[in-house]
């Protein structure tokens, strides 16, 4: 049974920083990626890494987030410093298995404040 368990979510105030981790089990995942979704809007992709660490991010993130995997957890990790009220939302983990099946953690809110 695939499970993605997020953690690491809060309130923070802008500038400050968060890191949020997302433990995978139940199979080997090739690409896991961070998505948010804020309230009244579309869940977007955030940043991605494949198994061999190459990472990529959206635009809005980028110098600010890092993206980063250890596989012999099976986690992926969010850093995210200098954040902004707009990085609020509810960030949700998804894993793909070499199969391409998709899966997806239960969300972690983060809320920045001003």
């Amino acid at each position: 049974q695939v499970q993605l368990v997020e953690s690491g979510g809060g309130l923070v105030q802008a500038g400050g920083s968060l890191r949020l981790s997302c433990a995978a089990s139940g199979s080997i995942f090739g690409a896991m990626s961070w998505y948010r979704q804020a309230p009244g809007k579309q869940r977007e992709l955030v940043a991605s890494i494949s198994r061999d660490g190459s990472p990529k991010y959206v635009d809005s993130v980028k110098g600010r987030f890092t993206v980063s995997r250890d596989n012999a957890k099976n986690t992926v990790y969010l850093q995210m410093n200098s954040l902004k009220p707009e990085d609020t939302a509810v960030y949700y983990c998804n894993a793909l298995t070499y199969a391409y099946r998709e899966f997806w953690g239960q969300g972690t809110q983060v809320t920045v404040s001003t």
